[in-house]
């Protein structure tokens, strides 16, 4: 049996999960509410929520799993991508343990990361997992991807965005209608009471399986824009059709593209993963074109969709069967690559 501690701060989350062999034993997660007041993440205020939470968060999930730091046998973090004040964090605290303890040492990206928490069974191992190969939808605040996924450790993106992430366009949208940071649950919240076809946006002219949503942020801010000089009350009176027609298009520019992603390699294993996963008219849509096409779908349970050490731990687990070891020397980067 193998037992890993991970610890995932790449952002504003500070995580602690504990895997044995593939089996998640805990999931601990401590978010950080400082970041509301000012519209979005501070970098520096980010890294100090970690250095007071990362200790608690740690023990809290050695208890639920009823594991002892001695009875780990490694060590594992997040090194990328994220902000690099807050992935300093985890990385020299996982540091400090693996040395102490006289562990191996597992660095993980996060975006991989988030692909293989369609791999997670929790308390039993007859949860439903995809088949490789099979193709992953990750979409997150930073990042849009469509990856395929040969074997766990065996990943190739196939379509990115070109600019702006998803998550930023439903964070976006919601700044502009006035909803607090993070807006983009809000959206998702008052789209399931709209009219999802009440206001057409445009759609990106982007070749391959590429993504744009610059552009579509852009349109969507002149709408509100012009609206409200003809109503000042437009959004109030209209906010539930709003909130479901600009999901639908950021839902429909995603799917299409997985659509032809799958149309393309022939693959029939499909999963989403990342933040935006959560999302509820994405899942929803998501299963629906599934269904229609024909396809195996897979969607993390909600805890391992947003920032979670879980799928760290998953990750790790597997670059463990494989040696895939770091020294101490190792750094953590603000970068994807």
């Amino acid at each position: 049996m193998i037992t890993i501690l991970a610890i995932e701060s790449s952002c504003d989350e500070t995580a602690a999960s504990v895997c044995k062999d593939k089996i998640i034993l805990s999931n601990v997660i401590s978010s950080q509410k400082i970041h509301e007041k000012y519209g979005g993440v501070v970098p520096e205020l980010a890294s100090r929520a970690h250095l007071q939470a990362i200790v608690p968060v740690v023990e809290q999930a050695l208890k639920i799993a009823k594991v002892a730091l001695e009875e780990i046998d490694a060590f594992a973090f997040t090194q990328s991508p994220g902000l690099i004040g807050a992935l300093l964090v985890g990385a020299e605290f996982t540091k400090s343990l693996a040395l102490a303890f006289n562990r191996p040492l597992i660095a993980v990206h996060h975006m991989q990361a988030h692909v293989l928490a369609n791999l997670i069974q929790s308390g039993n191992t007859d949860s439903k997992i995809p088949s490789f190969p099979f193709l992953c939808l990750t979409v997150s605040g930073g990042h849009t991807q469509i990856v395929l996924c040969e074997s766990p450790l065996n990943q190739k993106v196939i379509g990115q965005t070109l600019d702006d992430a998803a998550g930023e366009a439903f964070d976006k949208s919601a700044k502009i209608l006035g909803f607090p940071y993070p807006g983009g649950p809000l959206i998702d919240k008052y789209a399931k009471e709209g009219y999802p076809h009440k206001y057409q946006f445009p759609k990106p002219k982007i070749d391959d399986l590429n993504f744009s949503f610059s552009g579509l942020k852009t349109a969507f801010l002149y709408f509100i824009r012009d609206e409200k000089m003809k109503n000042e009350n437009f959004v109030e009176e209209n906010l539930s059709d709003i909130c479901a027609s600009i999901q639908s298009r950021i839902v429909s520019i995603l799917l299409d593209k997985l659509k032809k992603a799958a149309n393309e390699t022939g693959i029939k294993e499909l999963c989403i993963a990342g933040g935006v996963s959560a999302n509820s008219g994405l899942r929803a849509a998501f299963e629906k074109m599934g269904k229609e096409e024909g396809w195996n779908t897979y969607i993390p349970k909600f805890e391992y969709c947003t920032d979670n050490a879980a799928m760290i731990a998953i990750t790790a687990y597997y670059k463990y069967l494989n040696s895939e070891f770091e020294n101490l020397s190792v750094v953590p980067s603000a970068r994807t690559a």
